[in-house]
């Protein structure tokens, strides 16, 4: 696995590369497949540099891609992914437990770091970290043989019916200003939540969290993953 490693990295000079293969790996459908314009929308760029992009990676024997079409990952690399995804969230973890960064910043300075990070210092990370399974935003983290544990069950935040109560175990970290907005409020990880209600007008939804009222957008419930708590009505 180390050579094969070795040989993408020769391949992917450039970062932007690498980002591209993160995005198509965390966003696809249960199917395996991704849209450019999810992409492009992940991404916040052009649909015309997406398809650029994509091509190359296609030369490259990293996605299979047919225009106006699904694309996904081949073999190398879905291998590719998992390891990138490894690094990056083995990082997050040292950043917020033993740096004791915020976990609204750890995704950005992962992104920094992951890039020149060795295998050699991401394997002791991970020894120091004591082989965690998720990082600080609830994501799985796959082990240096490509395994990846169980997710946890979860339930979308604006799935959730009023009045029940349930404790939140991941969040979609990709984008800053959600991330720096929620923590504003209060929702971080093992928050416990009710909802209150839910607002046709503009399908918004109202919490109530550590004894306060909150009124959050349909697209940031959407974000939010939670657990909901038996016995709670």
């Amino acid at each position: 696995m180390l050579k094969l490693i070795s040989k993408i990295y020769l391949i992917m000079k450039n970062i932007s590369q690498e980002d591209y293969i993160s995005v198509i790996y965390k966003h696809r459908d249960t199917e395996g497949l991704i849209r450019s314009t999810t992409i492009a929308d992940r991404m916040s760029i052009s649909n015309a540099a997406v398809t650029d992009m994509l091509r190359k990676l296609s030369r490259d024997g990293l996605i299979y891609y047919t225009k106006y079409k699904g694309i996904s990952l081949t073999g190398e690399g879905e291998e590719f992914a998992v390891n990138l995804v490894r690094r990056h969230r083995l990082l997050e973890m040292f950043l917020y437990k033993i740096v004791n960064m915020p976990w609204e910043k750890v995704h950005e300075e992962a992104e920094r770091l992951e890039h020149g990070a060795s295998e050699e210092l991401i394997n002791r990370l991970e020894e120091m970290l004591e082989f965690p399974d998720y990082d600080p935003h609830g994501d799985p983290i796959p082990s240096k043989t490509g395994k990846i544990p169980q997710a946890r069950s979860a339930l979308r935040l604006d799935y959730m019916e009023s009045g029940k109560t349930a404790v939140v175990v991941r969040v979609n970290d990709y984008d800053h200003e959600f991330m720096t907005y929620i923590s504003s409020v209060g929702i971080i990880m093992d928050t416990e939540l009710t909802v209150k209600n839910h607002l046709k007008f503009d399908n918004s939804i109202v919490l109530s969290i550590h004894g306060k009222e909150l009124n959050i957008s349909h697209k940031i419930a959407s974000n939010i993953f939670v657990q909901e708590k038996e016995g709670e009505a």
